[in-house]
């Protein structure tokens, strides 16, 4: 039985793709997943099971769509690969307010990007992750999940500091 983190993009945003957590977790049990756990409302879930990764994605997807009406990107990630993510951060974390992680759903196959009027922010494009340091803060920077979908060509999911640091902690429980 191998521990997998679980990102959903996109819901419990502004109203939009409502899913309460007790739902989810019980759907999620429903689907035979074990040690079902979610993380604050914004679709981060740590469970246990057999299966691969694209097998998780495509139940989660398809019970999502069937229980709730809307598709969303889901993103299954194991320990080595959130550990790699958080340990290759290539910026300072010294203001740990400022930094945040980029997952896409395929790797990238540029490594820079033009984003016009990105100030002193900083971004690093490696594989599936763009690290994100934005020390003009998160409301201003045009490091947006929008803007590096485009840019890109992915699907991409975005998360903090604190909670990509918590999401490993519960993982490794």
């Amino acid at each position: 039985m191998k521990t997998f983190i679980i990102l959903l993009r996109g819901i419990n945003v502004s109203g939009k793709n409502k899913i309460p957590m007790a739902t989810l977790r019980d759907l999620l049990n429903d689907l035979q997943f074990k040690n079902v756990q979610t993380y604050i409302q914004s679709g981060n879930i740590i469970l246990e099971s057999d299966k691969k990764k694209e097998v998780i994605s495509k139940e989660i997807t398809t019970s999502i769509k069937t229980k709730f009406g809307f598709e969303i990107p889901v993103f299954v990630k194991t320990i080595p690969e959130w550990e790699k993510a958080l340990n290759n951060y290539p910026f300072s974390i010294e203001n740990e307010k400022i930094v945040a992680f980029c997952f896409l759903d395929k790797s990238a196959k540029e490594t820079r990007i033009d984003i016009k009027n990105i100030g002193e922010d900083q971004y690093k494009i490696e594989n599936d992750v763009v690290y994100l340091n934005c020390i003009s803060g998160f409301g201003k920077t045009k490091l947006t999940n929008n803007v590096i979908e485009k840019k890109l060509n992915v699907i991409a999911t975005t998360r903090n500091f604190k909670t990509t640091k918590k999401l490993l902690e519960l993982a490794k429980k």
